[in-house]
């Protein structure tokens, strides 16, 4: 482009020869050696100065009563990002495991054959209508999808909590209850199935 050093440009303070690190390398401060690690950025912060206060006069009275201009940020989250570092964080082979605070519902309650049982349609609509009532974001799931199917589906979604009603568990008095981290299942009493349900949340 015919710019040359020294005639169209000043020569540059520092000559140095510059290449990327590398896990290994010695850290900026000596204290030890430089890891490399993922990371993901869902937050950030800007400083701005009073570059645009100025440029707009926008002023605060001290305590003295002298204009000043504002120092000013930028401040912003990814919530995508925070979903997706939520993801990272909490996953297995089967699917996500939402914490339960971001998890798009708390608790699902599986009716196995609702469409065939009056007594478990009824028993998982009124747990529904309980918890509710109680303020907890619950789904019923009444799809009538086999069982397998359905359990495999709220794993990989990963609801924190999951309450199934059978026909065989309501004459026993029983309802299973799991949670996205249990490797298997655990019997509640019916009876207690809201408090229990509760108390796991």
């Amino acid at each position: 482009t015919g710019v040359n050093w020294g005639r169209d440009l000043p020569e540059p303070d520092v000559v140095a020869d510059i290449r990327n690190v590398v896990a290994g390398d010695p850290s900026p401060d000596g204290q030890g050696v430089l890891a490399i690690q993922r990371g993901i950025e869902v937050g950030h912060v800007f400083y701005l100065g009073t570059k645009y206060s100025k440029a707009m006069n926008a002023t605060f009275l001290d305590e003295t009563g002298k204009p000043q201009p504002f120092e000013m940020g930028c401040y912003g989250i990814g919530v995508t990002r925070i979903l997706g570092a939520a993801i990272e964080q909490g996953h297995d082979e089967r699917g996500i495991i939402w914490p339960a605070s971001i998890a798009p519902f708390e608790v699902v309650i599986c009716p196995i054959g609702m469409d065939r049982s009056p007594e478990v349609k009824a028993a998982a609509e009124d747990l529904y209508e309980q918890l509710i009532a109680k303020g907890v974001d619950a789904l019923i799931d009444d799809r009538g999808e086999r069982p397998g199917a359905m359990f495999a589906d709220w794993e990989l979604i990963g609801v924190p909590l999951r309450v199934v009603f059978s026909d065989r568990g309501l004459k026993a008095g029983t309802v299973e209850i799991q949670g996205r981290r249990d490797s298997a299942a655990q019997s509640a009493p019916a009876a207690d199935i809201l408090a229990e349900v509760l108390r796991r949340r």
